[in-house]
């Protein structure tokens, strides 16, 4: 309910700040999907929800969850804390159970924030938790999102969605460093071919 009332507020004001999206229709209505995007602000998580019809959870990183109010607000919207730099064996249990419960999963593939607008290698989390979990990933790319208000009149403000990944190819292969940088390099390449 809080998930739904702070998204329709959020989607309002945004709508007037010129928030436009592509190929939203490529999320499967049901079944679990991984999203995995492009992370260079705060906005990310926000704009990606809104324009996709399915609750998102999102990895956040753990000092988000910090303080008291905020752990209490962020629960709410759905987000669970990741530790960032060590294999986080809760987060990742928590992330295959909520794929095993038909959930969307929302990771930033990067591993936080692209500061530097270069492109960045994936981290081998999302690869080993898709490949973990067999469940398909949705590439997206936010755009104009840099700003502290983006504004979509003067500048793009979009969200594009791309073509599912699905893991046929990989069935049958163990989930081995190697399979997982492969899995990570597909995936990036589709976020920045969408940029």
């Amino acid at each position: 309910m809080f998930y739904a009332v702070v998204r329709g507020f959020l989607k309002i004001i945004l709508f007037f700040l010129g928030l436009k999206s592509e190929g939203t229709e490529k999320l499967p209505p049901s079944g679990p999907v991984i999203i995995a995007a492009n992370h260079v602000s705060n906005w990310d998580p926000v704009v990606v929800a809104l324009v996709l019809n399915r609750p998102i959870h999102f990895m956040g990183k753990e000092q988000l969850f910090k303080y008291w109010i905020l752990n209490k607000l962020f629960t709410n919207l759905n987000s669970f804390p990741v530790k960032k730099g060590v294999p986080d064996r809760k987060a990742i249990k928590y992330a295959l159970q909520l794929l095993e419960n038909g959930q969307v999963l929302g990771i930033f593939p990067e591993g936080g924030r692209n500061k530097t607008g270069e492109i960045m290698k994936a981290q081998s989390g999302v690869a080993m938790i898709a490949l973990k979990s067999g469940s398909p990933i949705l590439p997206v790319a936010c755009i104009g999102t840099k700003c502290k208000l983006p504004w979509g009149w003067f500048r793009p403000l979009l969200v594009r969605v791309g073509d599912i990944i699905d893991l046929d190819e990989y069935q049958g292969q163990k989930v081995n460093s190697a399979t997982m940088e492969k899995l990570s390099n597909d995936i990036m390449d589709k976020v920045n071919h969408l940029l």
